[in-house]
């Protein structure tokens, strides 16, 4: 199993926002899926330290979340934000950043192709790109640490429909050619079953239920 959680609770400000979260989370594709305020994105942020459960448990491939050290879990498990946060420069600084944060060389053209941008985008100025074209450089900066897990919170949720078309199918294209697991918070069923083998709903901060796409969700238009 590559995630486990176990009781995992978590409030702010007095506001309880994960409530004793049970979930298995295998390697492959797992879809996150539930209403705006659910819990859903302080849930993936978990899974990398970016924070840290008030109880209960999270295991990483066996082995206690709380034992793996946070720099070499965050090269191994790496979060896509929902909004673009790329760094002043070029496409290629971002990357090379990445690249040396990982101690990783860097194999620009290849984690470019593998976001779906083309090699000259390299070059570009950041502030030059559109937001479909900031999200897929912010994947392949993800990509550069060569992660075995990529976290992907609401990836497309800023984008208009054929940026968020070109970062789905960039997404599947890495799921058939790389063995890598992705783990996607996502508002939308529909998106969770292009993308998704399993599903994770989440409501009120509570895991509600969890299981294969087709037990989850069981049918198009049927919500999550």
């Amino acid at each position: 199993m590559l995630f486990e959680l176990r009781d995992v609770s978590l409030s702010r400000g007095g506001r309880t926002v994960l409530d004793s979260v049970s979930a298995d989370l295998p390697a492959g594709a797992t879809a996150i899926v539930g209403p705006s305020g659910a819990g859903k994105s302080t849930l993936l942020r978990l899974l990398n330290r970016l924070a840290d459960p008030e109880s209960g448990s999270i295991a990483f491939r066996g082995r206690p979340l709380s034992e793996h050290d946070v720099r070499a879990l965050r090269r191994e498990v790496s979060l896509v934000p929902q909004l673009p946060a790329l760094l002043e420069g070029t496409v290629r600084d971002n990357l090379a950043y990445a690249a040396r944060l990982a101690d990783k060389p860097l194999d620009c053209e290849r984690s470019l192709s593998l976001a779906g941008l083309d090699p000259d985008f390299a070059g570009r100025r950041v502030d030059e790109l559109s937001v479909g074209e900031q999200q897929r450089a912010m994947l392949g900066r993800a990509l550069a640490q060569e992660p075995a897990v990529l976290l992907l919170d609401e990836p497309t949720s800023a984008l208009d429909h054929d940026s968020r078309d070109a970062v789905e199918a960039a997404l599947l294209r890495l799921r058939r050619e790389l063995d890598i697991s992705l783990v996607l918070v996502s508002h939308d069923p529909e998106q969770a079953r292009r993308l998704g083998e399993w599903v994770v709903r989440v409501e009120a901060g509570r895991a509600v239920a969890a299981g294969p796409l087709g037990e989850v969700l069981s049918g198009p238009g049927s919500g999550p």
